[in-house]
């Protein structure tokens, strides 16, 4: 990676660190605004957008930026450490999103409300289910020996390909919660839209550093 890299146009390097930057401060922006504005601890409901924003647009984020060649903050660290690193922030990630869905729950049953009635709540319980399985399987990768028979070239293909399918789930059911009764009720107008923008810039980054990181390989190859 690193050979390609350096064969890549200044210009190109550059814009690319940009972006990997932008992401990161975009991301952490977005947690602290739904932190802001939900004010966790106040009621019950209001730990559901806070975990949920924390695992998803969090550490999940940050676990998969760990691997950007151009704005990773642990570049410089082995690849196993990187690994490693990724893990524990997923293993935070699926945590949040584990106890943010009991708290929801848990609130509408409280409430006398139906659950999982929405795209939101829907895709909302698909995506933490995936994300449990995805981090469960992300395990092969840091002991290969459990998985006998994988290459661990394709180990890490068909995670890469999961988890970015994994990360575009998380990002949806964001997005989502944006268009809930809830949000809309507290955050309207431009104010809107900008928030908006956070967690579909943040999916674009993510699907152009996965999906370069496979060509760059591919090239090498040739």
């Amino acid at each position: 990676m690193s050979v390609y890299l350096e064969s890549e146009p200044k210009l190109y390097s550059y814009s690319r660190i940009v972006c990997g930057i932008f992401t990161h401060v975009l991301c952490a922006v977005f947690t602290g605004f739904i932190t802001v504005l939900t004010k966790p601890g106040t009621s019950l409901f209001s730990w559901h957008p806070f975990l949920m924003t924390l695992a998803f647009s969090f550490f999940m984020t940050e676990a998969i930026l760990l691997f950007n060649p151009y704005s990773s903050p642990v570049r410089k660290l082995k690849h196993k450490t990187k690994g490693r690193l990724h893990w524990i922030l997923q293993c935070l990630c699926v945590s949040c999103a584990t106890v943010g869905l009991i708290t929801i729950f848990y609130n509408k049953s409280l409430n006398g409300k139906p659950h999982f009635t929405s795209w939101h709540g829907l895709i909302g319980v698909i995506t933490v289910t995936v994300v449990v399985v995805q981090s469960l399987g992300g395990l092969s990768l840091l002991y290969p020996k459990l998985a006998k028979g994988w290459s661990l070239a394709k180990l890490k293909r068909y995670h890469a390909t999961s988890g970015l399918l994994t990360y575009l789930l998380g990002s949806t059911s964001l997005f989502l919660g944006l268009c809930s009764v809830w949000f809309s009720a507290s955050v309207s107008g431009y104010m809107w839209y900008l928030v908006a923008l956070c967690p579909t810039l943040c999916a674009l980054v993510i699907m152009s550093q996965v999906t370069n990181a496979y060509m760059a390989k591919k090239r090498q190859q040739y």
